[in-house]
């Protein structure tokens, strides 16, 4: 097995010398390095990392826990991260909890164990408050991306989710929209759970009773509900609160025989990839996702340079694009 001592003595250098190449620890002659390198090539020598981080207290890695990997708004976040880690020469391990509690918590305690040198987590629906003390416990920088929380004893990063559905649902009102169904989803999730709070601010409290607010976690009672209320006619527009929920939204305008925008404006939080190639076009509120990840990271290296700061939340500000799904379907008011 070849060692650090058989690459110095190639190299004709001290071992200090090959790990100060290694590691980045000191400035090393150009020449010097060279040499080194040459013969780390030649050799074929590999650095043992598990004893790396034992001698060095780190190792180099973060760890990132969402919730579903594969919905286009966290598999944004993912790339941000990602990215934010090679920025700062780290290795990301990542873990997906399914919006599972009891996944959640294993896979935060199975990171910890492995050492990395910080976590990012996108928490599930009903995350467990067992969480939120285990993590304190930890000495381990933690930051919350996407789902915040009120009060939080952590770093935080995410999207204006309530002033975005404020600008939105202002909006589809000021088009003459005044009856509009919302598919909400699982309000436990604090991003739909504000997203729906933006709505709220943008109606007039005396038209609150004509909207109709769609929440819950089971798509089939959701995709009957939205149907039995479309069915009626009495709506004009449709708010789908995420991708999967837009793909309920249009499964159920589908199944009631109604076409977007001919008879009902339609517009979704997050949306599909090249949204801009459907037809019609679809109106979508699009969140920064790559930097809200790679903010994270940055939250992350701060908290490690100062533990005992007082923990910070950013709000990034979201995008609302308008296209003909909303735009061809204005009602005359008056």
């Amino acid at each position: 097995m070849v060692t650090i001592v058989d690459v110095a003595q190639l190299a004709g250098v001290s071992t200090s010398t090959v790990s100060h190449v290694l590691n980045g620890t000191r400035n090393v002659e150009p020449a010097t390095r060279g040499r080194v390198l040459d013969a780390i090539e030649k050799t074929g020598y590999r650095q043992d990392a598990l004893a790396r981080a034992l001698r060095r207290s780190r190792t180099d890695s973060i760890g990132l826990v969402v919730s579903d990997a594969g919905e286009p708004a966290f598999a944004g976040m993912v790339h941000g991260v990602e990215q934010g880690a090679v920025d700062h020469d780290l290795t990301l391990v990542l873990a997906n909890s399914a919006e599972d509690p009891a996944r959640e918590m294993r896979a935060v305690r199975a990171l910890l164990e492995r050492r990395v040198d910080g976590l990012i987590i996108a928490r599930c629906a009903e995350s467990s408050p067992a969480l939120t003390r285990y993590l304190d416990d930890a000495a381990t920088p933690v930051v919350l991306l996407d789902r915040l929380a009120d009060n939080s004893p952590f770093d935080q990063v995410g999207a204006d989710n309530r002033e975005s559905m404020r600008r939105l649902a202002t909006h589809l009102h000021s088009s003459g929209h005044r009856r509009i169904a919302v598919l909400a989803g699982d309000t436990r999730v604090p991003t739909l759970r504000e997203r729906l709070e933006g709505f709220f601010d943008a109606m007039p409290s005396e038209g609150l009773r004509d909207q109709a607010i769609l929440e819950g976690h089971d798509d089939a009672e959701l995709r009957s509900a939205l149907i039995g209320h479309l069915r009626g006619g009495a709506y004009t527009c449709v708010i789908a609160c995420s991708t999967p929920l837009a793909v309920t939204a249009l499964e159920s305008m589908r199944d009631a025989g109604l076409r977007v925008p001919e008879d009902l404006a339609f517009a979704t939080y997050d949306g599909f990839t090249h949204s801009d190639l459907f037809s019609p076009t679809i109106t979508t509120v699009r969140q920064p996702a790559f930097e809200m990840g790679t903010a994270a990271v940055k939250l992350l290296i701060d908290r490690s340079a100062s533990p005992q700061s007082s923990p910070r939340t950013m709000r990034l500000r979201q995008t609302v694009e308008l296209r003909t799904s909303t735009e061809e379907h204005r009602i005359q008011v008056g």
